[in-house]
């Protein structure tokens, strides 16, 4: 069956409904400049006038309905944040609307309802954004001024499309969105996260390709709920699987292929975060660290404009954005008054006077995870306190240099002296070491923690080599009891205290670079930086850990945990790709060197 023909701008399947709070337009056409189009559904109050816009736009299905693409998420938000109208990691309608805005709810091209050839997360989706955005500006609904507000993918597209600074676009509220394609998500240290991309492809994103006429469950583990088959309507016909396969870029193969960032399908996927002009305001998950966290946290520090908030919380991925204090903080900075007052100084809270204003708003929020409270539940997060500061990191941040030693101890400002080894088993095979600190008193940890390793390979029994080594690097937290103490991670599942990741071949630092911080090494990852390994050979490598927010109370420890492949807390955020983490070229004994010229040290921001 041939792909159908759509005339942009024809509206040819759309359909408008009046229920008791809102009108809802169905499938209205937004033209695109080159010929194609994006479809929309857009929730308008019943008084017809201008109101402002809250948007998304994403690759789930803008019709898929969140009680069957969740059930047991679906379950558990608000009465007044859900019902019949709602969809995965989006903004309630109904509520909204109530509010006194537009929501517009977007398919990217090649996927729900939107006609087109498949590619997310490249330039050409977040070049679709920008075009929708300004088409929103101008809509007689609209009052010109657009806001973006979602989770996770609808929070890592924000970054993108405000960097292209579309006419409209006010502000942003990335809520969990990663702003680094690479960094942040598919090549974390330069190691293929290939576990996560094949899940969210297989159940979340190529099922609802534009035209497949196949439904599915959504599966959310071997024990999940899941609801009804869902997949896209396919009001204007089925495209067969054979030419499906053509109208799309399958991430799960284009990630595994390309390995560095000079190639040019990730050239396409980077932008310059200073580029971004309108207000931000970033929440960053803590328990988020094998995804969202460290673009959250970058994003605020890199983001050009003046008017930038760093918010840290805590929960599930999908739950904290809809409780009520959280809906709060939304609606103090997306609220009509505040979007007028970007204009006309009409300002209730302080956003407008900028970051740590007098009378204002400061521009951190830092969350305080004190205790052990538990993970997975709402009433644990909630013993968490907030607590302001001005910048990010702190400014009375001592960091502080904690050495490992080869008896599993760190100590304080004590390197080892004596020449020694700790042997690992390449490729995750041996148990890590796991390197221990106890404080003597209680003690604040809030930054990016940095680790610092003396590293080699070892020869095999018939003399051949590997060439590389990858390095995995975990925080975790043990109370006074020595009980390890988990926090939330995305899933709910539980997690320690903060990873890193690092290929060794990678190492190499771009310390000019003005994205290099002390406390954070900027890597270009680059085919030309690639330096293999020499059997027998010492070399001295640091390893970005993701930042984290803590307090170790007197008598609680820090372990740091070194490894050669996933440990516990990595959940489905494997790296685990034969292709990428070959027995040639990683098989066989890695080696933790001691001694006078040797450092391995862990970097903790003191508080």
């Amino acid at each position: 069956m041939p792909v159908p023909t759509v005339i942009p701008g024809a509206n040819a399947i759309r359909t408008t409904t009046r229920l008791d709070d809102l009108v809802f337009d169905k499938n209205v056409d937004i033209p695109l400049r080159d010929g194609g189009l994006c479809r929309a559904n857009v929730y308008k109050p019943l008084v017809e006038g201008r109101y402002p816009v809250i948007m998304t736009m994403g690759p789930y299905g803008k019709d898929v309905l969140y009680s069957e693409f969740h059930v047991k998420s679906f379950r558990e938000l608000p009465d007044e944040q859900k019902g019949p109208l709602s969809a995965w990691e989006t903004p309630h309608p109904n509520y909204w609307v109530a509010q006194g805005y537009v929501v517009v709810r977007i398919d990217e091209r090649g996927n729900g309802s939107s006609p087109g050839f498949l590619d997310t997360m490249s330039a050409s989706t977040s070049s679709d954004f920008a075009e929708c955005v300004e088409w929103a500006a101008e809509q007689e609904w609209s009052t010109g001024k657009v806001g973006l507000l979602g989770i996770s993918y609808y929070g890592g597209t924000q970054w993108r499309v405000a960097a292209r600074k579309p006419k409209g676009l006010a502000c942003i509220l990335p809520w969990e969105g990663m702003t680094d394609y690479y960094r942040d998500r598919v090549r974390q240290g330069g190691i293929l996260g290939n576990n996560f991309v094949h899940f969210w492809w297989n159940n979340q994103v190529v099922t609802m390709q534009y035209g497949n006429g196949e439904k599915a469950v959504r599966r959310w583990g071997p024990k999940s709920e899941v609801g009804q088959p869902v997949g896209p309507e396919c009001l204007e016909g089925v495209i067969p699987p054979e030419q499906l396969v053509k109208l799309r870029a399958d991430q799960t193969i284009d990630n595994r292929e390309h390995r560095y960032l000079d190639e040019p399908y990730h050239a396409s996927r980077t932008y310059d975060l200073g580029d971004i002009e309108v207000p931000v305001l970033s929440v960053a998950n803590l328990g988020g660290n094998t995804l969202h966290l460290r673009g959250n946290v970058v994003g605020y520090l890199e983001a050009g404009t003046a008017n930038k908030w760093l918010w840290f919380i805590s929960g599930r991925h999908d739950l904290p954005f809809y409780l009520p204090h959280y809906v709060e903080l939304q609606k103090s900075f997306e609220q009509p008054r505040l979007l007028n007052a970007w204009l006309k100084g009409e300002d209730d809270r302080g956003w407008t006077q900028g970051p740590n204003a007098a009378g204002g708003v400061p521009a951190v929020n830092i969350l305080v995870r004190k205790g052990n409270p538990g993970f997975n539940s709402t009433a644990a997060e909630a013993t968490f306190s907030n607590r302001p500061e001005r910048v990010w990191p702190v400014e009375r941040t001592q960091y502080t240099k904690f050495h490992l030693h080869p008896d599993l101890s760190l100590r304080l400002d004590e390197p080892a002296q004596a020449d020694t080894k700790l042997q690992l088993a390449a490729l995750g095979k041996s148990d890590p070491l796991q390197f221990k600190v106890t404080f003597d008193k209680e003690t604040e940890l809030a930054g990016h923690p940095l680790v610092n390793l003396t590293v080699g390979v070892e020869k095999r029994d018939d003399g051949s080599a590997p060439k590389d080594l990858d390095l995995f690097v975990t925080l975790r937290h043990f109370d006074q009891d020595g009980k390890e103490i988990f926090y939330t991670g995305t899933a709910g599942d539980p997690v320690p205290l903060v990873k890193g990741w690092l290929r060794t071949s990678l190492r190499a630092v771009d310390s000019a670079s003005p994205r290099h911080r002390p406390y954070m090494p900027y890597r270009q990852y680059r085919s030309t930086d690639v330096s293999y390994l020499s059997p027998l050979t010492p070399y001295s490598v640091q390893v970005e850990v993701w930042p984290t927010c803590v307090v170790v109370e007197k008598g609680a420890s820090i372990v740091l945990e070194v490894a050669t492949g996933d440990t516990q807390g990595a959940a489905i955020f494997l790296h685990n790709e034969p292709t990428d983490r070959d027995e040639a070229t990683f098989g066989g004994s890695n080696t933790v060197y001691f001694g006078k010229e040797h450092e391995n040290w862990l970097q903790l921001p003191v508080v």
